[in-house]
């Protein structure tokens, strides 16, 4: 271990015996409980507002400020419930908030505007995971908390893992966090951060997919935040299957606390307080990781032998301007990098033509915004954003002809950079009339240098090597109208425009919700949706019939899909919730060969650049059924239980349907917990138990033709049965275990994952082994033990 780092565990390990110094325990310790409360769609303050503490006898409460703010301080430890209150807005009930005594609990609670008069109000909303902040989203979406990225079994505080358990959803791969939604390929999800579109935000990501090893953005930054799974509303573009659209909270404002956390995945620091400049007061908020999954190994997992380490750094800054409105700095960066050495024992190329292979892969990515948040009068409010971004993604491999030479096999280097300009205006003409309207533009500016071995001609091939800028244009327009207080539509349209060669979409949404009463709504959806491609696709070099290297997809069209969707959502007795959805997906413009009548497509790509001349003019369609069934956290216990069965198939250029990659036909999971107090009057530790199991159809591929394979030293696939073979059903029992004391000022928690618990050996694949002139099956990772243990002060 370097010296700086055993010197900073000495450090940590001489603060925490300092902290547990003086503790007593089985004392009553409280916490203060504050907040915002703000107008659902502008984002204004509601001055006024009456925020109760009901799950106490007596209850206690406060009205909020001219900022909004609201403040209860000795708040009794444990789960707790306030009722929220202000004239012209339905009333609101938070229930479970998790009160801790190493920090205080920060909340933003966002209020809606009533149609109809206040005395006819008299149900009170309750706060519900299936409704989605965006308050524009109406069908396939629902909101996620920090918490369930923390409490599920085997999330690791990774939002995407965590989103595996919804519906529709599955995990492909065991080592990344990559998600297919509906069917759709995994590059069709957007990623979007603080209003603005953002890289992929994963360590150790490939060019072209849309996930990684884990997340890069740290929990202790995340606020709830949306994750959305079809026809969404019009101010999302570039995407054709999914949106995460996650939000930041804002740091401590009143006074310093801090995060300490140490495990197999690293060291996780985290620093939150005020931020004084002037007469205004803000917050800051820190987290940085180090981590090396190389201590999993040393446990006996076999992970491969492969050196992997990464970090990254997290920040959101707050600053109040007054009437000018406010500012946020926001921003995330990552370095990743694994070196995998290869092997010179010959007699091990037999069983794994892998370790034939050395090299190195380097992913650094990083994101800087600044967002400026202003009122217009009492019914407007703007929001401006500018960001920088970027993403590089290195590696070479060399290929072992002998234990003691090699050649190179492949190399690259890819480097995107964005600027983006962002400005979406809301106004509420009344309370029944919503407009959402913006713009942004994206100025990439870019690097691309990629080489690969030509087995055929045993050269090293040039396969794209181009740089420059390229422009595109978004923009969109969505109203809301809430005919009335049942029966409310949205409706707009998103329109992209790509400069580079002059391609454009024109995306209509529109979206119906009727309540049928206070408990169960019906809802029917629908959107057109475009996704350019991944942008080195379109600077491929390929040798034309005279030998001329040429970029034959440079004028490709993006990718569209029409999404239709039904929804039922009912709120059952005992905090039980159940929603059923049906959709049907229909895509189009699809790029496909354009030299052969054959079966390629990209919506079997997963990551990197085709090398295939292309054209737009394929098909696809996804359809199925999706059932959720969820139980609230209630008296420590929760359920979460999700089901789909659907078909995903596509038409390449040889205009036959066949099944896609990720046609799994069925996915389930369960996942559930309980959570125990003890020293039940004074609430100062608990135990939780969380399990997670997942079952799905095994993913698809193309049957290898072994004989044509042994004769051209490679692998050669039977074509013409493109993705006909399946590959086992997929099984994984996760588990999850957390220990949570409360001293006084200080919260902390030991937690252990177990992911694949029963340590299954699940089929990904298989492969032509050219060494050992067969066909081979390769399995998922093994089972993983998450060790981690949390200091809050």
């Amino acid at each position: 271990m370097p010296k700086h780092f055993s010197g900073l565990r000495y450090a940590v390990l001489t603060l925490v015996v300092c902290l547990f110094q003086g503790m007593a325990l089985a004392q009553n310790y409280t916490q203060t409980l504050k907040g915002t409360v703000l107008d659902k769609v502008l984002k204004t303050p509601l001055p006024g507002a009456t925020v109760i503490l009901s799950s106490l006898e007596p209850k206690r409460g406060v009205t909020t400020d001219e900022a909004g703010n609201f403040r209860l301080e000795k708040v009794p430890l444990g789960k707790q419930t306030i009722d929220i209150q202000y004239i012209g807005y339905t009333p609101l009930q938070i229930p479970n908030i998790s009160i801790n005594s190493g920090k205080e609990t920060s909340l933003v609670i966002e209020l809606e505007e009533n149609i109809i008069g206040v005395k006819e109000i008299t149900i009170t909303a309750k706060i519900d995971k299936e409704k989605p902040l965006n308050e524009l989203a109406s069908v396939s979406a629902r909101t996620f908390s920090v918490e369930e990225t923390q409490r599920f079994a085997a999330a690791v505080n990774d939002p995407a893992r965590m989103a595996a358990s919804f519906a529709g959803v599955n995990a492909p791969g065991d080592g990344n966090n990559i998600i297919v939604i509906r069917g759709n390929a995994p590059n069709g999800l957007l990623w979007r951060m603080e209003g603005v579109d953002i890289p992929n935000p994963n360590h150790f990501s490939s060019v072209g997919t849309s996930g990684g090893g884990i997340s890069i953005l740290s929990a202790q930054l995340l606020s709830n935040s949306d994750f959305i799974t079809g026809a969404f509303p019009a101010e999302y573009g570039n995407a054709v299957s999914g949106v995460f659209d996650l939000r930041l909270r804002k740091g401590n404002s009143e006074k310093r606390e801090y995060t300490l956390q140490a495990g197999l995945l690293g060291l996780d620091v985290a620093a939150e307080g005020p931020l004084r400049m002037g007469k205004q007061t803000g917050s800051y908020l820190f987290n940085y990781r180090y981590s090396t999954l190389s201590l999993i190994g040393k446990l006996g997992v076999n992970l491969g032998d492969a050196v992997t380490n990464f970090q990254d750094l997290s920040f959101n800054i707050w600053m109040p301007a007054g009437k000018a409105g406010s500012f946020t700095l926001f921003g995330m960066g990552g370095l990743s990098d694994q070196s995998y050495p290869g092997k010179t024992d010959s007699l091990e190329w037999l069983e794994d033509e892998s370790t034939r292979f050395s090299g190195n892969f380097k992913a650094n990515t990083g994101v800087l915004g600044l967002t400026h948040r202003v009122a217009l009068g009492e019914k407007s409010s703007l929001r401006n954003v500018v960001a920088w971004s970027a993403m590089e993604n290195t590696q070479f491999t060399d290929f072992l002809l002998t234990p003691t030479s090699k050649r190179l096999e492949f190399d690259n280097r890819h480097l995107q950079q964005r600027l983006t300009f962002s400005s979406v205006l809301n106004h509420k003409f009344n309370a029944r009339h919503l407009l959402r309207t913006g713009a942004y533009m994206n100025l990439q500016f870019f690097d691309f240098q990629q080489r690969g071995w030509d087995r055929p001609t045993e050269t090293l091939v040039e396969q794209v090597r181009n740089d420059g800028q390229a422009v595109s244009i978004n923009a969109f327009a969505q109203w809301q109208y809430r005919i009335h207080e049942k029966l409310t539509l949205s409706s707009g349209a998103h329109f992209l425009y790509f400069f580079l060669n002059n391609t454009h979409s024109l995306e209509p949404r529109a979206a119906l919700k009727y309540s049928l009463s206070p408990r169960s709504t019906l809802s029917l959806g629908y959107g057109r949706h475009g996704q350019l491609q991944s942008l080195g696709t379109y600077f491929v070099q390929l040798p034309d019939e005279a030998g001329q290297m040429q970029q034959p997809n440079r004028k490709l069209k993006p990718s569209m899909a029409d999404h239709f969707v039904l929804s039922f959502d009912q709120m059952l007795p005992g905090k039980w919730h159940i929603k059923p959805e049906l959709y049907y997906q229909a895509l189009s413009e699809v790029p496909v060969s354009s030299v052969a009548r054959n079966s390629y497509s990209l919506l079997n790509l997963t990551e990197g650049f085709p090398f295939e001349a292309l054209k737009n003019g394929g098909k696809g369609r996804n359809f199925g059924a999706e059932l959720t069934l969820e139980k609230f956290l209630d008296k420590g216990f929760y359920c979460l239980l999700s089901s789909a069965v659907f078909k995903s198939e596509y038409q390449g250029s040889d205009q036959i349907w066949h099944s896609t990659r990720f046609d799994t036909r069925y996915v389930s999971s369960l996942v559930g917990g309980k959570e125990w107090s003890w020293n039940k009057g004074r609430k100062n530790r608990s135990v939780g138990f969380n399990v997670k199991l997942t079952h799905a159809g095994g993913l698809r591929q193309t049957p290898i033709n072994l004989p044509a394979s042994i004769a051209a030293g490679e692998a050669v696939y039977f074509e013409d049965r493109a993705f006909e073979e399946k590959m086992p059903d997929y099984f994984r029992l996760d588990l999850g275990f957390r220990l949570k004391r409360n001293y006084k000022n200080l919260t902390t928690t030991f937690a252990l994952d177990i992911q694949n618990a029963t340590n299954r050996e699940n089929v990904f694949g298989s492969f032509y082994n050219p060494t050992a002139q067969r066909v081979k099956t390769y399995t998922q990772t093994p089972l993983i033990p998450v060790l981690a243990y949390k200091l809050e002060f």
